[in-house]
């Protein structure tokens, strides 16, 4: 026994040394919650994709903006009606020209032109709905960021939390270990005088290890909490954190929280639903015709960049596709069906979040009434540790009574310290689920 107490106690020893090797960076959850705001993947990823909607609509302003190219091509040709037509385009045509011979056996001609072309959308009433529908998920993207950011907060509040919570639980840990050590002591010096067994200094031998054991332990969970915060920031450096305040009790106003439609999260889900609409309006209007108008100015001549002959072209157009084999059809329908779904998963994702309020309701309340027993608890179990100890010490107290009653303390500080952490949580999570 002996040997696995110094061996544990070696593990320890080297754990610290371990620990102080790596830098110990006090941070703030003010502190924090900056650098996540600036650095975080997820928040990137999330703006990447709203710019990513942002640009699909900005594809859109091709409803309403011409569509202008511009063109040179060259050509030889010896074909009778191509030599022809690029003669008369040029200018050059002669008397001579018309001498069937030539018609039907022409010398071959360079042709160089020179073409502008615009195209102007007039009436195009799937492609306005389109753009509605690329508007309406553009919006859906922003809100998700603006979701996404205040899911991180709340996931900063965990994680500092749960910091705090692992450097409690070293405290305590420590605090019972030189408990125990000096229990041990207490028991060594007893047992050379007579008044305890052998197997009672055993028994307490056996408690100093497992104090070791859980101290190791919560000191891993100090690195945990410590390397999660890390991933939060972005920060690969995966340094040791100590937060610069202590896990106590928050009170925050959590009175008449209800979920409200402009959250971001259900909002986004609303402006995702009036893009599945407008998509299905558009699909239905790609039923009538379009009206489109289009012009063309262009420049010839026989040598390459020149333009001594040119012309020009106007008018609008009037299309009408009567029908594309049913594929119109099956397109709006699929476009309805998928309109409908996204009302039916609006509505199911309200219902679930109230369902998500009410369990963090009662969380809440369990977990206050949770911490006032806890801490009645804690009271009674210090004051009877205190009581069986100066008993042992005047050798009126059984080992096994002491013990007990020193587990017992040091079991009802972790579950004080886990419970402000359960209380405090919750009310961050009611806090996240009743934002607007």
């Amino acid at each position: 026994m002996q040997k696995i107490i110094y061996t544990l106690t070696l593990s320890i020893l080297f754990w610290n040394l371990t620990l102080q090797a790596q830098e110990l960076i006090p941070i703030t959850k003010t502190e924090v919650l900056a650098i996540v705001s600036e650095k975080n993947r997820t928040i990137k990823i999330s703006e990447e994709e709203f710019n990513q909607a942002k640009a699909d609509f900005r594809q859109t302003n091709a409803v309403f903006l011409p569509n202008i190219t511009a063109s040179h091509t060259g050509i030889a040709t010896t074909n009778p009606l191509m030599a022809f037509g690029s003669k008369l385009n040029q200018e050059i045509l002669t008397q001579n020209d018309f001498n069937p011979a030539l018609l039907n056996n022409p010398s071959q001609i360079e042709n160089y032109s020179t073409k502008f072309e615009i195209q102007q959308p007039l009436i195009n009433l799937d492609g306005i709905y389109q753009r509605k529908a690329a508007k309406s998920k553009m919006e859906a993207m922003l809100l998700k960021t603006k979701r996404t950011q205040e899911h991180l907060v709340f996931e900063v509040e965990k994680a500092y939390m749960q910091l705090q919570l692992a450097y409690k639980a070293v405290d305590v840990l420590e605090k019972a270990l030189t408990a125990a050590y000096s229990n041990k002591n207490l028991a060594d010096n007893s047992l050379k005088q007579g008044y305890l067994q052998r197997a009672d200094v055993l028994n307490v031998e056996v408690r100093v290890t497992e104090v070791q054991n859980q101290l190791q332990t919560a000191k891993s969970h100090v690195q945990n909490a410590s390397n999660y915060l890390s991933f939060l920031m972005n920060d690969e450096t995966y340094v040791i954190y100590t937060p610069t305040d202590s896990l106590t009790i928050s009170n925050l106003n959590t009175d008449n929280k209800s979920i409200s439609k402009n959250r971001s999260d259900i909002k986004a889900m609303e402006m995702a639903t009036n893009a599945f609409e407008a998509m299905n309006k558009a699909n239905k209007m790609a039923f009538l015709p379009r009206l489109n108008a289009f012009g063309s100015y262009e420049l010839y001549d026989d040598q390459l960049f020149q333009a001594d002959a040119n012309g020009y072209l106007f008018g609008a157009q009037l299309s009408w596709d009567i029908f594309q084999g049913s594929k119109r059809f099956g397109k709006s329908q699929k476009s309805r069906a998928e309109f409908e779904k996204s009302k039916l998963e609006y509505n199911q994702y309200i219902s679930k979040s109230n369902l998500e309020l009410n369990k963090a309701k009662r969380a809440f309340l369990d977990a206050k009434n949770k911490l006032k027993l806890t801490t009645l608890a804690l009271e009674q179990s210090k004051e009877s540790l205190r009581i069986r100890t100066n008993r042992f010490k005047e050798g009126l107290e059984k080992t096994s009574d002491l013990l007990m009653a020193e587990t017992q303390y040091a079991q009802k500080q972790l579950e004080y310290y886990q419970t402000i952490f359960e209380y405090n949580y919750s009310q961050a999570y009611l806090q996240f689920l009743t934002e607007e």
